[in-house]
């Protein structure tokens, strides 16, 4: 595809947007006719420390970069305001880890990261590194209903801190909110025992699903399994159709209720009413899962004009913010709610531009005393 179009009601993702379209390998029509492109994120740790790390359930002396076939001119960019030094990063100590020639973390004569690209495309990842690569399809310039089709940074930043924090995931079950392309659940079963990857819409999941599908080497080797489920934030309750595409069993709830401790969601924080229906659902599995959770959730706080206020606003990142606050004043029951945010210190592991308005926070559910 040579051209992308972009209309005036569309949105368009940064990850995409700073990426030449020559670069986005274009793989099919979805569902409802938007065209499908194939994206691939690099990982340059090698297959003995990863079977060891998983194995071991030990710290994950990975470097993680992203990349897109085919190969083009340029980079997709380095990491400024990554937050912590690079000397015995785990960016340095992946290097050279693959035995492939320009495998490792290069940097360039600024202290930035080098990444060179690969003609890999499709089915065509190398065989010598199975763990090498994760490869996601997604859209681009989406309509504001299906944001959820694209790769956020947000996602990328959680996907950082679940490697950060293995201990948090390592053989847990696990909850995601909102999944979209399905890259930080995929991501979270590197670690995790079982990842229920959540969100709604037919096409949308199958899209999903078939990134599971593609990248599901790497969760057996690490032990674990995603199972891609609908939620719907404006429904209490699950569908259970066994006709019904993407449904629960019985015992997928069960499992679900006894066992999850973490839940987590990245850049679902975009529209008001969608906003409180995720906090809705958030308190309401809270309180009906056996054991006390942590909820991770990243934000990007995205400045707007707006003629209203004749003014750059923050108005959904505003919006929450209150809802987080709303959530910690909760009056006492079962649970309390203890809110904080999450230092964006930790190694960044893929290489996207790590902004000061992308945010992490940290939600304890624990009982009342």
């Amino acid at each position: 595809m040579d051209e992308v179009t972009f209309k005036s009601d569309t949105v368009l993702s940064d990850v995409h947007l700073y990426t030449p379209n020559q670069r986005h390998l274009m793989v099919r029509l979805n569902g409802v006719g938007q065209p499908v492109f194939l994206s691939q994120f690099k990982l340059l740790w090698s297959q003995d420390s990863w079977t060891a790390s998983g194995a071991e359930g030990g710290h994950h002396r990975d470097a993680v970069s992203w990349e897109v076939p085919p190969a083009g001119s340029g980079s997709p960019g380095s990491i400024p305001g990554s937050g912590h030094s690079r000397e015995g990063s785990p960016l340095q100590a992946g290097a050279d880890t693959s035995g492939q020639e320009g495998a490792g973390a290069q940097l360039d004569e600024d202290g930035d990261l080098d990444v060179e690209e690969d003609d890999i495309t499709g089915d065509e990842a190398p065989e010598s590194c199975p763990h090498s690569v994760i490869r996601i399809e997604h859209t681009m310039a989406t309509p504001l209903e299906d944001v959820g089709k694209q790769v956020w940074r947000g996602a990328l930043l959680l996907a950082d801190y679940i490697l950060f924090r293995r201990d948090l995931f390592q053989g847990r079950t696990v909850l995601e909110l909102g999944a979209g392309t399905g890259l930080a659940s995929i991501v979270a079963a590197t670690v995790a025992r079982t990842v229920y990857c959540t969100d709604v819409g037919a096409d949308l999941l199958a899209m999903c699903q078939r990134n599971v599908a593609l990248n599901s080497h790497l969760a057996a080797a690490g032990g674990g399994v995603v199972k891609v489920k609908e939620l719907d934030w404006l429904k209490d309750g699950f569908c259970t159709d066994p006709e019904a595409p993407f449904s629960w069993s019985e015992g997928d709830i069960a499992d679900l209720y006894d066992h999850t401790t973490v839940l987590f969601a990245a850049e679902v924080f975009y529209d008001d009413d969608l906003t409180d229906a995720l906090f809705a659902t958030l308190s309401r599995l809270a309180h009906r899962l056996k054991n006390a959770c942590t909820a991770i959730l990243s934000v990007e706080k995205r400045l707007n004009f707006t003629l209203r206020h004749l003014d750059v606003t923050c108005e959904a990142y505003d919006h929450f913010r209150s809802s987080l606050h709303a959530l910690e004043k909760l009056a006492p029951g079962k649970l309390r709610f203890v809110v904080e945010p999450v230092e964006a210190s930790f190694p960044q592991l893929l290489v996207y531009e790590r902004i000061r308005q992308l945010e992490l926070w940290k939600i304890v559910a624990e009982p009342a005393a």
